[in-house]
């Protein structure tokens, strides 16, 4: 079961009450994929905290199995540029975090109780090629977001169109949660298998498409998107060079 970035009031990794809530509710076997904000205090003494945007494997005993903290930030969306002069005249992240989130440290492949494993992906994250990449290849590609800011505009369309090119270029399917829509569950070939419009209240439920062998874009580490470039002047002026 997977839950949207943001899916939380508060933070999930202290609150105990909610995580054993959530354990009980689950199927044996069973685990819930959800973002939701992290933090921790520093190991100084300073005695502050640092906080991420994260996504928590919480299993079916309550027990946090997994964690991701972003990678890829959104400047002015989840931190400042130059943060100490802005700060100083009043500005602040559109999240109201002050200070911003910190930056993850590594990118992750984690592990699902059955055995399956995805690569997580926050938000916008999902339209960078390279935030896919990675040494060990996933089962499928997990996508959690917050959309709903963005209200009826073509914002959640872009993203959740940019998010699908991402299977198509690795060869694996994905799964994508995000706060009032577009939901989906997306096969390796950029198909969208199930699905929830922007602005629908729904529950997506579709079995989990197959990822297919390597594919050129992979093998080639993305210079695929150079190349055609390249190809392309080379025709305009061998074209031009004719006339």
């Amino acid at each position: 079961m997977v839950w949207p970035e943001s899916a939380f009031p508060f933070m999930l990794s202290r609150t105990p009450d909610a995580l054993a809530r959530i354990g009980s509710s689950l199927a044996p076997g069973a685990a819930l994929v959800t973002g939701s904000v992290r933090g921790e205090r520093r190991p100084d003494e300073s005695g502050e905290a640092d906080f991420w945007n994260s996504i928590h494997v919480v299993g079916d005993d309550g027990s946090i199995r997994g964690t991701y903290d972003k990678i890829h930030l959104v400047p002015f969306g989840e931190y400042l540029p130059f943060q100490s002069a802005l700060e100083a005249i009043g500005l602040e992240a559109l999240t109201r975090q002050r200070g911003g989130f910190a930056t993850g440290d590594r990118r992750a492949v984690i592990a699902l109780p059955d055995g399956k494993r995805f690569r997580p992906l926050i938000c916008y994250e999902a339209i960078f090629p390279e935030e896919v990449e990675g040494d060990q290849r996933p089962d499928f590609l997990l996508n959690v977001t917050n959309d709903a800011w963005f209200g009826r505009t073509p914002g959640p369309y872009q993203h959740a169109a940019q998010a699908r090119v991402r299977t198509i270029e690795q060869g694996l399917p994905m799964v994508r949660s995000a706060n009032g829509g577009i939901s989906s569950i997306v096969d390796s070939h950029g198909r969208i298998v199930a699905a929830a419009k922007l602005g629908e209240r729904r529950v997506v439920d579709a079995l989990l498409p197959l990822p297919i062998e390597s594919t050129v874009f992979v093998a080639t580490h993305g210079l695929l998107h150079l190349a055609f470039p390249v190809v392309f002047l080379c025709l305009v002026f061998a074209r031009r060079s004719r006339v």
